[in-house]
Order: structure tokens, then sequence, then C-alpha cells
């Protein structure tokens, strides 16, 4: 199985956006959340602290209220945390209110089988980072360890240039987001700014081999409502096995697909 290489160490993402909070009680919470969410198996105040850069009294402070609150459950014999059946409750609130993941799920599915990839829909986050929340695979296609609610830096691979070319927002601002990424084979800025140009004309964006070397991603932005993209129809295959037409009638496939989307989530 060929798993998705962690371009930003998860506790480093997460230690960091702590650190430069204006709410850390709140981004701590989060923090501590989104770790155990991560992780397969329970964690110690200690493992917790460490990974997120927390002064163990501060951590187990948080870990205390996220248990009353329900959101993490204490196993008292082995002293480890674990996520809690109340975070159901509040992705129930999400999944109800949001069409996006079963509008998208069938359309991932056929996509998935036709061209033997590995399909995700992803919800755009402006320029901070996007979240896997569906996901389908073929039989035949490559195996990811990517799973729903996973989250990928905004502007990363070909959805960043789905970003790039079809929202609004100052190329300054454009760059220093892209300095910050790291590609196994980074492109340089003015050549991720031809290849944002081409998305733009096609309605679809590639990336070949550039996020993860001998992979290729495919994407095509989703809209709800005017603005922004607010979504993104995502393929990934083996680079090798992805002739050139076969990546653009791939690109199409999307392109048509996310049309259809967003005519469904505007109601159009």
């Amino acid at each position: 199985m060929t798993k998705l290489p962690r371009k930003t160490p998860p506790d480093r993402a997460l230690a960091a956006t702590v650190k430069e909070s204006k709410a850390p009680a709140i981004s701590r919470a989060a923090a501590v959340l989104r770790l155990l969410g991560k992780s397969d198996t329970p964690l110690g105040l200690q493992t917790i602290a460490r990974e997120l850069g927390l002064v163990p009294s501060t951590c187990l402070y948080v870990l205390r209220a996220l248990v009353v609150e329900e959101l993490v459950a204490f196993d008292a014999d082995t002293k480890r945390y674990a996520l809690e059946a109340g975070v159901l409750t509040l992705a129930r609130q999400w999944l109800r209110r949001n069409q996006f993941p079963d509008l998208a799920q069938p359309v991932l599915d056929r996509v998935a089988q036709d061209f033997g990839v590995t399909m995700l829909g992803v919800q755009i986050v402006g320029l901070d980072h996007i979240i896997a929340v569906a996901v389908s695979r073929s039989s035949n296609a490559i195996q990811l360890s990517t799973q729903v609610g996973s989250r990928f830096p905004a502007l990363i691979s070909a959805t960043g240039r789905c970003i790039a070319a079809f929202g609004d927002y100052p190329e300054s601002e454009l760059e220093t987001r892209f300095r910050t990424l790291r590609w196994d084979e980074p492109p340089t800025f003015e050549a991720w700014k031809q290849q944002v140009a081409e998305t733009k004309v096609q309605g679809f964006g590639v990336d070949e081999s550039s996020y993860i070397a001998g992979v290729t991603v495919v994407a095509a932005p989703v809209w709800k409502g005017g603005g922004n993209p607010s979504h993104a129809l995502v393929a990934i295959g083996i680079s090798g096995a992805l002739k050139p037409r076969n990546v653009v009638a791939l690109g199409e496939a999307l392109r048509a697909s996310a049309r259809d989307l967003s005519g469904n989530l505007t109601g159009g």
C-alpha cells in the first residue's frame, strides 16, 4: 500500500497553530482534538503535551475540560486519552446541513471506477487549508492513507492551482503562501503561476509528480453560490498509469461533474 507522505508533521503544524493563535484556550482544545483524531491509539498526557508543545499542567487542564464536555474519554487504567462519542454530535450537525458529501459521493464512486483512481471531495477553507469530506477508491487505485477529515495546505498540488485560478486573491498573498509549501519536486513560483493560468483556461488543474513524486493529481473547482470556490473534486493516481490523454479525459470528466455539482449546490 502506498501512503500519502506528510508534507508537514501534524505535531509541528498543530503546535504552530496554538502558538500563533489569538484565542489560545480554544486553539489548545482544538489541537488536542485533532491530535487524538489523527492517532490510531489512545495517547498519554506527556505524549500529547510534547506533540503540541504545551506545558503538561496546561495540557491536563484542557484534557479535563474536554472530558467533562464528553468530547474526550479518559481510561483510568492506562492513563490515556481518546476521542469520545460526543464528537459525533458535532459531526452529525455538520453533516445534516452540508449537502456536498452526499451529492459528491456518487460522482466520486463513478469517476474512481471509470479511471482507476482515488477520489476525494474536499472543502476549501480560504487560503488556510482544504479538508477531505468524502473519499472513494477503485479496486485497482493507488491506496492512500487519506481519510475523511484529513487536512492539507490550501495551495498545494492541483487543488491549490484551482483555488489560485478561480479565487479572488492578490498575487502577493498567493506568493507568501506558496513559499511555505513543501513539495517533492517544487515548481518555481513563476512556473506555478503559468500552471495556474492554464488551469483557469481549461477548467481543471493538474499536478504531475510535483507534490508527490510519481503521483499525478487532477482537480476541478466546485462552487456553492458566488465568490470563490467552496469545494473541489480531486483525483489521485500513479503517474505511470495515467497516460497524457487519460489525464485530459479525467480532467474533463471532473470539470463536467464539478459543474453539475455546483448547480445542485446552488439549486440551479
